[in-house]
């Protein structure tokens, strides 16, 4: 249960984090800063932590759903055979969030740099990497949602 517990409080960490960041902190900056060219390389710091931040968080928990799902794995219930079909579904939401945030930092946030330093489409960077921080917005939200479902097969706490 405690494990079951940690694991929620580090999928409400990275949802918060990325909500945070994306639809309050970053918005902020570029509305009182009122230049772009001010903003945006705050903003890229920001990004990059929550990159880094999301690496971090998503391997911890993934390290921990595995644990749970060695648990489930001896048991030959069809309860414990549903919810091990359940939490290999939030495993593979953690891993694609994961995925996300390694492609937003090392591809798209590249190309962000050099599209701004030589003059490239930095209107399609800027779109992808938003779509790839809305993504890891969902996924974590969707991880949080299903961690924190009450089970049927728990004891109460």
């Amino acid at each position: 249960m405690p494990l079951q517990r940690l694991s929620i409080l580090m999928a409400a960490l990275w949802w918060g984090g990325n909500t945070g960041l994306s639809f309050v902190a970053v918005p902020t900056l570029f509305a009182k800063l009122g230049s772009p060219a001010v903003a945006g390389p705050v903003a890229a710091q920001l990004f990059s932590f929550q990159c880094w931040i999301g690496l971090v968080l998503g391997t911890a928990l993934m390290l921990m759903l595995r644990r749970q799902r060695a648990s489930l794995s001896t048991d030959p219930s069809p309860q414990a055979l549903s919810d091990l079909r359940a939490l290999l579904f939030t495993m593979a939401l953690v891993a694609l969030a994961v995925l996300l945030a390694m492609t937003q930092e090392f591809g798209v946030a590249r190309k962000i740099v050099t599209a701004r330093a030589t003059g490239g489409d930095l209107r399609l960077w800027h779109s992808l990497g938003s779509v790839l921080v809305l993504g890891q917005w969902l996924c974590a939200g969707s991880v949080l949602w299903r961690l924190a479902a009450p089970r049927r097969s728990a004891s109460p706490a």
